[in-house]
């Protein structure tokens, strides 16, 4: 997998350094020593003079320093750190044996989540360092735009970007990181569309979110590998695509909220057997609940809030064993069984701002009139009552143990997601 050059031509460059730099070094202490004048600062250590635990580090201890010098704030004086031979005790750096050869020591992950840094760009730092794996820098003040060299990093399989002041189109170089599997760009300033290419990566991991994409969701949306799907808070528009059944084997959590969907649900996503969370809420979707819901056997967080949902709640759904969150309000629903009467009892479905006569909260007779006074179609009405699983026991009861962390809920806030498989 690593496709790294020989020691040789390390101990080449590192010759062709100190070829370069020794003699002005050593020639302009002379001459001003010569000259009566006091020699100069003694000039920062090379490559060649420090002592690296490997020849790894020695190369990429002067991309750091250029790196250092470019960075305008460091309000917890983490560059303080960044000093001597000892790079893997610098803050935010850390090193183990690279892939192609377990007795040497490379650079393999930087973290620099929090650290508040600010630079005006990453072109020739990350770019620049051979056996980076991981890089994670959620919460700094970098900008600027994704150089394409980062293509040529064998290694790199994480890149969190997020909560920084990235600008422009969707970041095309990553399309060509080989072995990318975690990509978070969220909270930047990124724009235009995300290519549909996106969703045909081998990625477990997709956020971006809080940004200003506009455009339809693609066809191939399904397509992806992706275990958290999180892209709330754009501008997406379109309908929901059916093509998302393909995805039942993997896919656990979906953010589509706040954004400008339309059309109606489709009944492929009762197919998404691995579903935890799912939250359409705010957008304009519309159309009854297909009852394909209930086989959703391990959903635990459905929010649908804030759309133009109407019909009946069907009771299938509100038989799921797992539901603790099931939030249907500010729509336009009717009807309401005995089973998710239980649920609303339970303080698990919030059916406020609706049209169920003898509920407390709902919408007034002549919201619910003018409402209905405007029919909407559905492409494929037929699908809408069909169940395409056995129906869950009435005796089913909700998970107990402790709360489950949401990956793609803690990627709504600015700071880092815990993300682990």
């Amino acid at each position: 997998m690593y496709q790294m050059g020989s020691l040789s031509l390390y101990r080449k460059s590192l010759f062709h350094i100190s070829v370069l730099f020794l003699p002005c070094f050593i020639g302009v202490t002379y001459c001003l020593e010569f000259q009566g004048l006091p020699p100069l600062i003694s000039p920062p250590l090379i490559p060649e003079i420090l002592n690296f635990l490997d020849q790894r580090l020695a190369l990429v201890y002067p991309i750091i320093q250029v790196f250092k010098n470019t960075i305008t704030s460091d309000p917890f004086h983490i560059t303080q750190t960044w000093v001597g031979p000892d790079i893997c005790n610098y803050r935010g750096f850390y090193c183990t044996s690279p892939p192609d050869n377990n007795s040497a020591v490379a650079l393999a992950s930087i973290d620099f989540n929090g650290f508040q840094l600010s630079a005006p760009t990453l072109d020739g730092f990350i770019d620049q360092l051979p056996d980076l794996a991981l890089f994670h820098a959620n919460s700094n003040k970098f900008s600027g735009s994704i150089s394409p060299k980062i293509t040529k990093l064998p290694f790199l399989y994480e890149l969190d970007i997020s909560n920084n002041n990235f600008f422009g189109n969707f970041p095309m170089e990553i399309f060509r990181i080989p072995g990318l599997s975690f990509l978070d760009i969220r909270f930047n300033f990124f724009t235009g569309t995300v290519p549909p290419q996106v969703f045909s990566l081998r990625l477990d991991a997709l956020f971006l979110n809080n940004n200003n994409f506009i455009q339809k969701l693609p066809e191939n949306l399904g397509s992806t590998t992706a275990l958290y799907l999180t892209l709330a808070n754009n501008k997406f528009v379109g309908p929901i695509p059916r093509s998302i059944i393909k995805a039942s084997a993997t896919l656990k959590e979906v953010l589509f909220l706040n954004n400008l969907l339309t059309g109606c649900l489709p009944y492929e996503l009762g197919f998404l057997r691995e579903l935890v969370l799912f939250d359409a809420g705010n957008n304009l979707l519309t159309g009854p609940l297909p009852c394909s819901l209930g086989c959703l056997a391990k959903l635990e967080q459905l929010n649908l809030a804030g759309n133009l949902l109407y019909g009946q709640v069907p009771e299938v759904l509100c038989a799921s064993g797992k539901l603790e969150n099931l939030s249907l309000s500010s729509n336009y629903f009717t009807k309401l069984g005995p089973k998710c009467r239980k649920l609303m009892k339970k303080g698990v479905l919030d059916i406020k701002k609706n049209c169920i006569n003898g509920l407390p909260g709902q919408r007034s007779v002549l919201e619910c009139k003018a409402f209905s006074m405007h029919p909407r179609y559905c492409p494929y009405p037929a699908s809408f009552n069909l169940i395409p699983c056995k129906v869950p026991s009435s005796s089913s009861h909700p998970r107990t143990g402790p709360k489950r962390n949401l990956v793609s809920y803690s990627a709504l806030s600015r700071h880092a997601v815990d993300f682990q498989e």
